[in-house]
C-alpha cells in the first residue's frame, strides 16, 4: 500500500469510530494495517470483515461499526446518500425514534468535519454539519444510552455540578455546647484549676456529621453505558464531600476511591480504566457483595453510612446467595438505595432471580437512566426526615 490513500483513509476511518465511542487507539490501527495486505483490498465485503475483526470488540459495538463503514467507504459521487438525508430529516424534524448508533456516527462525522475545516481555516459546510444541540430540559429527560455524543459531553458537564446534600446525624460522641443537656464536669474541674473556685458549669451535647456514604456500582456489559456516564456523577460527589467510598465490580470487587480523588475528571477516569480489569464482562453481584461484606464492611459502613448499590440486577450466578449478602448489606448500612437503570422501562417487572433477591432488602428501589433520576435521588437523599434513622440503643 505505499504511495496510496488508503493507510491515511484508514487512520481517518478509526478517528471516526473513536469519536462514536469505540475504544481505539494506535495499537489497532497498526494492526488494521498490518492485516490489508494479507486480503483482497478490491473486494469490500473482505475489507470490511477485516476492518472489523480489529476494531470491534463486542457485538454491541457492530451496529456502530456497519453505520460508518457504510458511510466513509463510498464513491465521493454518493456523498449525499439515502442514509445521511435520513439521519438529517431526523434530526431537522425532532424525531424520536432516531437509533442511538446513527446519531453517534452522524455527530462523529460532524466533529471530524469541524475538526478538519479548522486545520484548514475553512468554514465548515453547512451540508456536512448536523447542529446536535438539545434544550436542557429535553437533555433531563433522555436515557444516557440514547444520548449522542455531544449530549454525552454536556450531561457530564451538568452531572459536574450535581451535590449531594445528605443531611448531618447525631454521633455517640460529645462536644462541647453553652446549651447542651448535659454537663461536662471534666471541663468544668479543668477550668476550676486556675482558681480554686467552682466558675461556670460547661455543657455538652451529641456532635453532628454527614454519614459516610458508600457507591457499589455494576460495570457489567449491561450496565457499561450508564455507569460510564454515573462515574462522572461519583467523580463529582466524591471532590465535593469529604467520606465517600467507591466500589465497582463486575466479577470481582474493585475500590476506586483513591482514584477518584484527583480534581481532573479524565485523569481520574482513566486511573479507573487502568485500576479495572473486569469492565464490561459478565456479573457476580453476589460474590462482589459478600467480598464488601467480608472485608470493606467494617472500614466503611460505620457512623451511619448511607450506601447505594447500583446495578441491573442481572446475575450469571442466578442469584445464588446474593439474598443473605444483600440483607447483611441492609442491616450494616442506616439507608440502602437501590439505583437500576431497567425501572425506565413503565413495565417492568422483577423477574430475573438477582433481581427478586436484592430488592426485599432494600430501603429505596429508584431508577438511575438519565439526569432527572440523579436529581430526584439528590431530593430524596435530602429528605431529613426519610435520613433520619438514629441508633435506637443510644440514649438521647
Amino acid at each position: 500500500m505505499p504511495g496510496t490513500a488508503l493507510p491515511n483513509n484508514i487512520m481517518h476511518f478509526a478517528r471516526i469510530l473513536r469519536r462514536a465511542g469505540l475504544p481505539i487507539g494506535p495499537g489497532k490501527v497498526l494492526a488494521a494495517l498490518q492485516a490489508l495486505p494479507l486480503i483482497n483490498i478490491s473486494n469490500k465485503d473482505d475489507v470490511y470483515w477485516a476492518l472489523h475483526a480489529m476494531f470491534v470488540d463486542k457485538h454491541a459495538q457492530s451496529e456502530i461499526f456497519e453505520l460508518a463503514f457504510a458511510r466513509f467507504w463510498r464513491a465521493p459521487s454518493q456523498a449525499n446518500d439515502d442514509l445521511s438525508l435520513i439521519d438529517q430529516a431526523q434530526k431537522q424534524r425532532g424525531d424520536q425514534d432516531v437509533r442511538p448508533a446513527s446519531r453517534r456516527i452522524s455527530d462523529a462525522f460532524a466533529d471530524q468535519a469541524i475538526a478538519q475545516t479548522k486545520s484548514d481555516n475553512v468554514e465548515p459546510p453547512a451540508s456536512d454539519v448536523v447542529a446536535s444541540w438539545s434544550a436542557s430540559e429535553k437533555l433531563r429527560s433522555q436515557d444516557f444510552e440514547t444520548m449522542s455524543t455531544a449530549e454525552m459531553a454536556e450531561a457530564k458537564r451538568l452531572m459536574a455540578v450535581l451535590r449531594l446534600p445528605i443531611p448531618s446525624v447525631r454521633t455517640r460522641r460529645f462536644v462541647a455546647s453553652n446549651f447542651g443537656p448535659r454537663i461536662d464536669l471534666r471541663a468544668t474541674m479543668r477550668a476550676s484549676l486556675g482558681t480554686g473556685e467552682l466558675i461556670q458549669l460547661k455543657r455538652r451535647a451529641r456532635g453532628q456529621r454527614h454519614p459516610p456514604l458508600v457507591v457499589l456500582c455494576d460495570i457489567s456489559g449491561s450496565m457499561a453505558a450508564y455507569a460510564r456516564m454515573l462515574l462522572h456523577f461519583l467523580h463529582a460527589i466524591t471532590n465535593d464531600r469529604d467520606r465517600v467510598h467507591v466500589f465497582l465490580f463486575g466479577t470481582r470487587l474493585t475500590n476506586v476511591t483513591r482514584e477518584l480523588k484527583h480534581r481532573d475528571p479524565d485523569v481520574a477516569l482513566a486511573r479507573v480504566g487502568r485500576s479495572v480489569q473486569d469492565w464490561s464482562g459478565g456479573t457476580r453481584i453476589g460474590e462482589a457483595l459478600r467480598t464488601f461484606n467480608q472485608h470493606w464492611s467494617r472500614r466503611v459502613l460505620g457512623q451511619g453510612a448511607v450506601t447505594l448499590l447500583i446495578t441491573d440486577g442481572l446475575d450469571r450466578d442466578g442469584g445464588e446467595g446474593l439474598a443473605i449478602e444483600a440483607q447483611r448489606l441492609q442491616r450494616s448500612s442506616r439507608r440502602l438505595i437501590w439505583l437500576n437503570p431497567l425501572l425506565r422501562y413503565a413495565g417492568f417487572e422483577p423477574k430475573s432471580a438477582g433481581i427478586r433477591a436484592i430488592l426485599p432488602h432494600v430501603d429505596e428501589f429508584r431508577p438511575a437512566h438519565n439526569l432527572d433520576s440523579l436529581a430526584a435521588l439528590i431530593a430524596a437523599l435530602a429528605d431529613v426526615n426519610a435520613a433520619r434513622r438514629e441508633f435506637a440503643s443510644v440514649a438521647a
